[in-house]
């Protein structure tokens, strides 16, 4: 995958987005480095957002009182229960809601009960939000609950975020490396289970690329919103395997108790790592960035003979 350069260390330095990792153990632990984050945002004036689980969200709440009011809160569990659409509509929104102002964000993104599905994704996520906003005025802390995520989480939050803070005051990672995190992310998905349809399409054939993702959305019960949010999506990835994977493209879909999967493969190879990640201006590229938006969950794998976009909506 192509990538801008790496910053030298004097741009780290001089680049002002701030990006940390809070590892926390317990209540007193979340609520000692969270307060001394907001309360350190209200004292410089900078708006300040917490996008959490919905527990970590009415702890810090209840413990602001009145000064809650100056506080955005989220339920990242919705906002951002598909990690790609973090980036674009909750932290761009925010920002873009303050022009002119130096921001603060309390992020969870990996929290405890994140499927394994979900994980790759999030640790993309977290890799490239800091290619997303270098240079940005916005300072943001994630928050890793030490007690109930695994060694393994705790890891990649080293490689993606340069500076750490814990019980023992904050220091620069020492593994920091957000372009070899995403790539390491990058796996293969698995395979579609036994009586998934498959759909080979071409230009002409869209119309019935929309029918199919209908007829699973149907087949599942989605409400009717949901149908055209999904065939939404699945029509931006099949338009893009015509534009640039190729001139053709596989749809799989299938469903079960607890959500509806499509699944379109081709021939192209993405090299952009920034792609879907951000809003673009004047509406170039948009198309990727609405999947996200669209989507409970986007999986996705680069090689260099083709490329997987699978696409999930909770029923």
């Amino acid at each position: 995958m192509s990538r801008p350069s790496a910053p030298t260390p004097s741009e780290r330095v001089a680049d002002p987005f701030v990006h940390e990792a809070l590892l926390y153990e317990g209540i007193v632990g979340f609520l000692d480095g969270t307060m001394k984050f907001i309360y350190e945002g209200f004292s410089l004036d900078e708006p300040t957002v917490v996008a959490a689980t919905p527990r970590n969200v009415t702890l810090l709440r209840e413990r602001l009182g009145a000064f809650a009011e100056g506080v955005e809160f989220l339920d990242l569990t919705r906002s951002g229960r598909n990690p790609g659409r973090i980036i674009p509509w909750v932290i761009c929104r925010f920002m873009d809601e303050h022009p002119g102002r130096r921001v603060r964000i309390i992020g969870q993104p990996m929290w405890p009960g994140r499927t394994a599905e979900e994980y790759p994704a999030c640790v993309q996520h977290e890799a490239m939000i800091n290619v997303a906003l270098a240079g940005r005025d916005a300072t943001i802390l994630c928050a890793y609950d030490l007690a109930r995520l695994d060694r393994r989480t705790i890891d990649d939050a080293h490689r993606t975020h340069p500076v750490m803070l814990d019980d023992n005051g904050r220091y620069p990672s020492g593994t920091y490396d957000p372009y070899g995190a995403n790539d390491d992310a990058n796996v293969p998905l698995s395979e579609p289970p036994a009586g998934a349809t498959t759909l080979r399409f071409e230009l002409e054939s869209l119309v019935e690329v929309r029918r199919r993702v209908a007829e699973a959305g149907l087949d599942a019960g989605l409400p009717p919103e949901r149908i055209v949010d999904l065939q939404s999506a699945v029509n931006e990835l099949a338009t893009n395997s015509i534009q640039h994977g190729g001139g053709s493209g596989t749809l799989r879909t299938w469903h079960d108790t607890t959500r509806v999967v499509c699944e379109v493969r081709d021939f192209g190879h993405f090299t952009d790592v920034m792609i879907g990640r951000l809003r673009p201006p004047h509406g170039r590229g948009r198309g990727l960035v609405m999947v996200h938006y669209l989507a409970d969950l986007v999986q996705r794998h680069a090689s260099p003979t083709g490329t997987t976009a699978r696409i999930h909506v909770l029923r």
